[in-house]
């Protein structure tokens, strides 16, 4: 099918700038009423040829040709180049179509009494309207067919479009409509009714069990998915598929579907949230977060990846105060950079301090005196704490006892320590101080002290620095390989904002001495991450197999063996209780980690008495 207008005619009126398209179709439109005029006019009379004056009907549609531009103008029709066919020029054309019809109508009666030519006038606006929308839609399937030529013949990349509804249909626009590298191909729905339905002459060539035959087909290279709407566990099954097919995935991220318009800078590659295979968990409770309002809070290890976000959800709920203690004084100018725009560090809310140092940390909640804290400061790098576990225990054990017995002697409020899935049934040193540190909490909760003091258990945090993510990146960056321990091995994932939401949620639903833990779906195995990523650049880069490194396990769980979880608050957060230590057992773990930290004591100890202080600490994490 060519267009009515010619191919060179409408390729002219499409190069137009915006105040000579608005002309040209203004233009047009009068001569729409002007034949409509007269066609009508001749119908109306063509049982009489004496009594039709040309005269009138020629002056008639002279000035309903002129009244059409003050209509068009009055509607908006001519003051915004809209999209040719749009749903909102239309409505601008009928409106036009309308003022003008009633304006004729009056200029009818008052020149002439023939009531033929009424008629006449009436039935001439729905032939203008249809008429100026006819012209409209034609130039508007014109350019697209020119505009999809013009596409494959300049070398764009084909791209295939993964839902056939209105995003689809937005994402077929913006291809067609922007400077895109992008050309659409085809569709692709799971409703087997829209087969071979066309989209903006776009045909739907199947479901996503036909994505490897459409993708051979077409020669797609690109795959984006139009499906603002649907759970996160489908678009990740989605793109799994099409990396299989070699095709680069392009989302359009929900926020689009609030708009009337896409635009090809929508299209956004997986994001860290897609790699989750699952919505990002809203847990409902942050509006009975509010005990941190008007509260002084406190937030140890506060320049990392967990502390800078939970000061950055606390800032939200307007505390009195907020204290950001952390030992790395960079961290803290980059935190303050972040939530100020300034890194002066001219606050005195900025604390350099080590929770290593009883002293000091009592020095710090006595000065600031504190009625919420978040402990999130600790060392937290398996391999690292493997090599050098003394500096685990010191930092994770005895300085989680150090802020709890600050806390304790300034009488805090709440303590919310966070943990890691690691410290269920621990294999490492990471875990086993960790799990520690959970039972420390719940050994002030049971002596009877006030305040609440609890624990939080998540599992990996999704591009939290020096987690894998930032880490395959680089890897990535430097041409690989991107290195996994284990082609099997799993682990549960956590975007920072569930992570640290899940924290300050913690605070107002735990009881004092419990751990939270928060459903996190299915494990995710790393390898399928790896190799998503790795598979995404050109050309794509290795991925090699190292082997399980020292207290790794395979596959990591939420909760020891034995222990029993409730769920009293919320369907994804599971309330575990945590045998506390006994005060005996207390100053035996103090006692044995000085043994064999260096620095606690004057001189470290012997290799046979490390060896058996170990021993006893693994079997204290309990």
């Amino acid at each position: 099918m060519t267009s009515p207008l010619g191919p060179r005619s409408t390729a002219v009126i499409e190069r137009l700038g915006g105040v000579h398209r608005r002309a040209v179709m203004g233009s047009l439109d009068s001569l729409a009423w002007f034949f409509a005029v007269l066609a009508t006019s001749s119908l109306a009379f063509v049982e009489s040829r004496k009594a039709f004056d040309v005269g009138n009907a020629l002056l008639l549609a002279l000035l309903a040709a002129g009244l059409q531009i003050g209509a068009g103008w009055a509607a908006g029709l001519y003051r915004k180049a809209w999209r040719a066919g749009s749903v909102e020029e239309v409505h601008r054309v009928v409106r036009a179509a309308t003022i003008t019809t009633i304006g004729m109508v009056l200029c009818t009666l008052l020149l002439t009494d023939a009531r033929r030519q009424v008629a006449a006038v009436l039935l001439a606006g729905p032939l203008a309207a249809f008429i100026q929308l006819g012209v409209r839609l034609v130039l508007r399937w014109s350019g697209e067919q020119l505009r999809a030529a013009g596409n494959s013949r300049d070398g764009k990349r084909p791209a295939l479009v993964f839902g056939a509804g209105t995003a689809g249909s937005r994402v077929i626009d913006a291809m067609l409509n922007e400077d895109s590298d992008l050309y659409p191909v085809g569709l692709l729905d799971d409703d087997r009714r829209l087969a071979n339905l066309r989209v903006r002459s776009v045909s739907v060539h199947g479901t996503r069990a036909d994505l490897a035959r459409v993708t051979a087909a077409t020669g797609a290279e690109v795959l984006v998915l139009a499906m603002p709407a649907s759970p996160s566990e489908e678009w990740a099954a989605i793109g799994r598929d099409a990396r299989e097919c070699g095709l680069e995935v392009l989302n359009l991220p929900p926020v689009t579907q609030l708009f009337d318009t896409v635009t090809v800078k929508d299209f956004k590659p997986v994001s860290t949230h897609d790699l989750l295979g699952r919505d990002q968990v809203r847990t409902g409770l942050m509006d009975i977060s509010n005990y941190l309002s008007d509260k002084r809070v406190l937030v140890t290890g506060a320049g990392g990846s967990i502390g800078s976000e939970l000061c950055r959800q606390i800032r939200q709920f307007n505390p009195a105060s907020l204290v950001m203690l952390d030992i790395d004084d960079t961290s803290l100018q980059e935190l303050q950079l972040s939530l100020d725009g300034h890194g002066l560090l001219n606050n005195r809310a900025l604390v350099i301090a080590s929770v290593r140092d009883p002293q000091r940390m009592l020095e710090v909640f006595e000065t600031h005196r504190p009625q919420v804290v978040f402990h999130a400061a600790a060392l937290k790098h398996l391999p690292l704490l493997e090599q050098n576990p003394d500096e685990g225990f010191k930092t994770n054990t005895l300085g989680t006892l150090n802020v709890l017995e600050a806390a304790a002697a300034t009488g805090v409020e709440r303590v919310v320590n966070v943990s890691t899935d690691k410290a269920a049934d621990p294999t490492s040193v990471l875990g086993i101080t960790k799990r520690q540190g959970e039972r420390l909490a719940a050994s002030f909760a049971d002596s009877g002290r006030p305040g609440t003091y609890l624990s939080v258990r998540f599992g990996n945090v999704l591009g939290s620095r020096g987690s894998m993510l930032p880490t395959f990146r680089r890897q990535i960056a430097a041409g690989g390989p991107v290195t996994v321990t284990d082609p099997d091995a799993t682990r549960y994932f956590m975007t920072v904002e569930e992570a640290c939401g899940l924290v300050i949620d913690a605070g107002a639903v735990g009881s004092s001495g419990e751990v939270l833990v928060l459903d996190m779906g299915e494990p995710v195995k790393i390898a399928d991450v790896a190799n998503r990523l790795a598979n995404e650049v050109d050309p794509p880069v290795d991925v090699v197999f190292t082997g399980l490194r020292p207290g790794e396990k395979l596959h990591e769980v939420l909760l020891s063996l034995g222990e029993d979880a409730d769920r009293p608050h919320h369907p994804l957060i599971s309330h575990v209780p945590v045998a506390p230590f006994s005060e005996e057992e207390c100053e035996v773990l103090c006692d044995q980690i000085r043994e064999v930290a260096p620095g606690w004591v004057p001189a470290p100890a012997s290799d046979g008495a490390r060896q058996g202080a170990f021993l006893t600490l693994r079997q204290l994490a309990g």
